[in-house]
């Protein structure tokens, strides 16, 4: 499966995108989005994990810190689109650690083109219920927040979707952190872990049926990139007669040797802003889980999310119509650069993404995806036991991965 946005969309919002001032503190991209929207900041009782968190951007997790106000925010932001407060017509990428998105994006149970629209940008339209529309907030807490929605959506084959939108963000203690990982912290290691839980409902008369389309959740990441980022995915070791091949790579055309390198159980891939690529690893490969390594920052980050064990069908986000509309991925991650010689990249930043199966839901039934982010700071020798742990792989094997420049 192929997700394809034509190189016209990415020249066009880099015309207004801007990268997050560089090297932002917490407090720092704190105080900015708080003279633009409203927020919600979770904490820990010491002030040291903080997450900045959106309502009137569904929800959506704009950054976060293990250091507290001084810390480093990792989060991406779109400063100047978010200044300007000018909404722009066919996407705001206002950026965010976690937002919530729905699938497809394309084909013909497509939820971003109108029945009988032209696949292409000036047709191409993201829902407001994934993109301006705020979240009513129905708890809050120093360590989680909850959010509702609902509203309706037409896939491009005309069917009506009524949905009901649950999602939490919950901030995970060290020791919820070290059980959901599977592995031991170390001392001297600083950490700042949530969770979301998207639960999405067919709130409407009809069943959801794969005859007519059908819904996934979405939740992408936008973080700040580097030179010495590299991005970690493991994946199920297997011949592709079985299990199909073992990422997707070609979205925007060939991905250099030196950006990209597939092994038998571990795939690395560039994250650091200077060339547009992006790979997708399909369910029968993925570990449902991702990560990356800052090598100059000390910063490990990892993605974990919920898969269901046998589920293959995954919504296809292809901008055309589709043989096979449910052969989607269940994680991608791409890495942005300029569209073309001379032209701004979005952000730079680069992104890793979860999804849910494809939703064939009952009227009042339900289906949850919970998605992880873990941002861990410290010393090479403390790093290197959750690496080796949780993605298979030494922080020796990931700086030494991509051939250098």
């Amino acid at each position: 499966m192929k997700t394809t946005i034509p190189q016209i969309i990415m020249t066009a919002l880099a015309m207004t995108a801007c990268s997050q001032a560089a090297g932002a503190t917490f407090g720092d991209d704190l105080a900015f989005l708080q003279k633009h929207t409203p927020l919600i900041v979770l904490s820990d009782p010491a002030g040291q994990a903080k997450v900045a968190v959106a309502p009137a951007w569904q929800g959506r997790v704009m950054t976060s810190s293990a250091g507290g106000d001084s810390g480093l925010s990792y989060g991406w932001i779109n400063r100047d689109l978010i200044a300007s407060g000018k909404l722009q017509p066919h996407i705001n990428a206002f950026g965010g650690e976690d937002r919530f998105w729905l699938g497809p994006e394309g084909g013909q149970f497509s939820i971003f083109f109108a029945k009988g629209a032209k696949f292409e940008l000036s047709d191409w339209f993201t829902p407001a219920a994934i993109d301006t529309m705020p979240y009513e907030v129905t708890q809050q807490s120093q360590s989680s927040a909850t959010f509702r929605a609902g509203f309706s959506l037409t896939n491009f084959s005309g069917t009506r979707f009524e949905v009901g939108v649950d999602r939490a963000v919950n901030l995970l203690t060290p020791r919820e952190t070290a059980a959901k990982l599977g592995v031991k912290v170390g001392k001297g290691v600083t950490l700042v872990a949530y969770e979301t839980v998207n639960k999405i409902t067919n709130i409407g008369e009809l069943p959801w049926e794969n005859k007519s389309g059908l819904l996934s959740v979405w939740i992408l990441g936008m973080f700040n990139p580097s030179p010495a980022t590299t991005i970690v995915v493991p994946i199920k070791s297997g011949p592709e007669s079985k299990l199909g091949a073992k990422v997707t790579s070609d979205y925007f055309g060939t991905v250099p040797a030196s950006r990209l390198v597939v092994k038998d159980e571990v795939i690395f891939f560039s994250g650091d802003g200077g060339f547009r690529s992006k790979i997708g690893i399909n369910p029968l490969r993925s570990k449902a889980v991702l990560g990356s390594y800052d090598a100059t920052g000390k910063v490990l980050t990892i993605v974990q999310f919920t898969q269901p064990e046998g589920v293959t069908d995954y919504v296809n986000a292809l901008w055309k119509i589709q043989d096979q509309p449910f052969s989607g991925d269940a994680a991608n991650s791409y890495n942005d650069g300029p569209p073309a010689p001379g032209v701004k990249p979005l952000g730079p930043f680069y992104e890793l993404e979860s999804s849910s199966p494809a939703a064939a839901l009952a009227p009042r039934q339900s289906l949850t995806h919970i998605h992880r982010t873990f941002h861990l700071s410290g010393s090479e020798a403390s790093l290197d036991a959750v690496a080796k742990s949780v993605l298979g792989v030494s922080l020796a094997e990931i700086q030494a991965a991509l051939p250098k420049s």
